[in-house]
């Protein structure tokens, strides 16, 4: 595995993190709400 490889799986994972971690926070403030 390349160096360069490595760098986009990474930068496909963190993404995914972010996305996830944005979605539980959505999921909380609508639990808030009601």
């Amino acid at each position: 595995m390349s160096i360069s490889d490595a760098l986009q799986l990474m930068l496909a994972f963190g993404t995914f993190i972010v996305a996830l971690i944005a979605l539980v926070v959505e999921l909380i403030k609508n639990q808030q709400k009601k």
